[in-house]
């Protein structure tokens, strides 16, 4: 018999003086009821209740094991409902990791938003570009670019699909020209990222036609902001996800090239840790992160071709022409 039903029953019983009106209360039959209280005083070795001229009262034990059950049940109560406050008003401390990139475009900005809606949550940004096990390092929430996570643990949730594209400053583009060709990179000054799979190798698709090439890189970092500022700067053409230059591609400081061709893309991932009750902190998070993604069409316009590629013209957001493709397989290790 379930321990918890049968505290309530004495406890109803007790208050109510009958046991009829303690099953109904309970929402159980009147024979369940007696098996409930039989079952309770077998375990307990000893009469807990007694028919009196006014019904149901306690006996000497009963009274003790009623006082006993009462205040057992009102700090299960209070337990639950501090859990279920917990639910509504999350609070602790959230870790969060993604590469520096990410952390000041897409994270930074929403922080003042998010913890004055969860005043109780401290956030704690830990920026970084390479990936960290989660649980070794204490990390509720990790954004990262690939399809899978190899610990069965972890569990990941799509936030977007972003291009990688080739992208240069006005003034380098005045200076040099756009690139016609894809051979046309292998005599140009290239800025790359080092933790991308295979740097040095460029994997085209047009359609049904596929082109790699072995570039080298006039500058190398294993951080996306230093190729943003470089190419900024009009130091050459970079390759990064277009989550990074998006803005710049908007302003005009940054003008997309050879845009007709498509590099593999990537998937933008919430990876945390699975498990069966996730916290409040985590689960508002994670949501509070979604429903921006959606509300701001990062999927279209990270994904969209920018037509016109090598011209001066910024692009205009509500003017993007969207088209879908297909993903990559595989694991996509790309950190930027």
């Amino acid at each position: 018999m379930d321990r918890w039903t049968e505290m309530e029953l004495l406890v109803q019983a007790s208050e109510r003086g009958s046991l009829s009106r303690a099953a109904e209360s309970l929402n159980m039959s009147n024979a369940a009821a007696s098996r409930h209280l039989a079952s309770l005083e077998a375990r307990i070795g000893a009469r807990l209740m007694r028919r009196g001229t006014r019904g149901l009262c306690l006996t000497e034990a009963g009274e003790r094991f009623y006082q006993s059950c009462k205040s057992v049940l009102a700090d299960i109560k209070d337990a639950e409902a501090a859990a279920s406050a917990t639910v509504l008003n999350p609070t602790g401390t959230l870790r969060v990791t993604a590469s520096l990139s990410f952390s000041v475009q897409h994270i930074a900005p929403l922080l003042k938003e998010y913890t004055a809606r969860y005043p109780n949550v401290r956030v704690v940004v830990e920026v970084s570009n390479r990936y960290h096990d989660l649980i070794d390092n204490n990390i509720d929430v990790a954004i990262r670019t690939r399809e899978f996570e190899r610990d069965s643990s972890v569990t990941i949730r799509r936030l977007a699909a972003t291009r990688r594209i080739l992208a240069a400053s006005p003034g380098y583009l005045d200076a040099y020209g756009a690139p016609g060709a894809i051979e046309d990179l292998a005599s140009r000054p290239l800025l790359l990222y080092t933790y991308a799979n295979s740097p040095n190798e460029l994997n085209f698709r047009r359609g049904e036609e596929t082109r790699s090439l072995r570039v080298q890189g006039l500058l190398e970092s294993n951080d996306g902001q230093v190729l943003r500022a470089a190419a900024l700067s009009g130091m050459g053409i970079l390759v990064q996800p277009k989550y990074i230059l998006y803005e710049d591609l908007v302003a005009g400081r940054l003008v997309s090239v050879l845009d007709d061709w498509d590099l593999p893309q990537l998937a933008v991932n919430i990876a945390f840790q699975s498990r069966r009750h996730m916290s409040a902190k985590v689960r508002t998070f994670i949501d509070f992160l979604v429903a921006h993604f959606e509300r701001m069409d990062y999927q279209r316009k990270w994904t969209a071709f920018d037509h016109g590629a090598g011209t001066r013209r910024p692009i205009l957001p509500e003017s993007i022409c969207a088209k879908s493709h297909t993903y990559a397989k595989g694991p996509l290790n790309i950190r930027s």
